[in-house]
């Protein structure tokens, strides 16, 4: 199958499974061939997670689009990933939120996707090298966060650094499966919603699953 058609066909599958148009104008604005290894150039529209290197992996386009629906942005948030990886869905989300902040932990995944990101011309975004604490607090608060690794829980740090009201979507569970879930922050009281199951690579640092598990 040919990458055009494969694109038209990923298109009629978020037309059927996506109820935000937002999020689907601006994931057909964005040409996730850029954001794949070469020779896995061909398979870019397929519906399946794709290895970058380095033990991580750029998601399923569909868990994409739900994921980045689930945020609810409008266009005037400020968006906190955990993850940049291959720099896709963050190039989504700098087209639907006023600024975006990255963080991601692998040295040559930061700078690849920043000289994409770069060369696509998406401006509104801020790379940030990851430390030990999850996030980015100097930045917060945060209108949406969303985690592109599984967590065994939703991390107290990362609810600390939405505003009340915002939404942080994140797979959560054991490292071989998760549930995606959404978290919208109260005054007083968190509401928590499932959204289906999925399996994501393991999210490292304080709060999630410690690096020495995985050397």
């Amino acid at each position: 199958m040919g990458l055009n058609r494969a694109r038209d066909e990923f298109q009629a599958q978020l037309n059927r499974e996506v109820s935000d148009k937002r999020v689907i104008e601006a994931i057909m604005q964005v040409p996730r061939e850029r954001f794949v290894l070469v020779d896995l150039y061909s398979a870019a529209y397929d519906d399946r997670p794709l290895t970058i290197g380095y033990g991580q992996t750029i998601s399923q386009p569909l868990m994409v689009a739900l994921m980045t629906q689930a945020l609810d942005l409008h266009g005037d948030e400020r968006v906190l990933e955990i993850g940049t990886g291959s720099g896709y869905q963050t190039a989504i989300l700098s087209l639907l939120a006023k600024h975006v902040v990255s963080t991601e932990r692998i040295p040559q995944l930061r700078e690849s996707s920043q000289q994409i990101l770069g060369e696509l011309d998406y401006r509104n975004i801020s790379l940030i090298e990851a430390g030990k604490e999850l996030g980015w607090e100097e930045g917060s608060p945060y209108d949406a966060i969303i985690v592109t690794a599984a967590a065994p829980r939703v991390p107290d740090s990362l609810l600390k650094q939405l505003v009340v009201g915002g939404r942080l979507v994140m797979p959560v569970g054991s490292r071989w499966e998760q549930d995606l879930v959404k978290v919208t922050r109260g005054i007083d009281e968190n509401k928590t919603e499932y959204l289906g199951g999925c399996r994501f690579v393991p999210l490292i640092g304080e709060d999630a699953w410690p690096e020495r598990e995985f050397l």
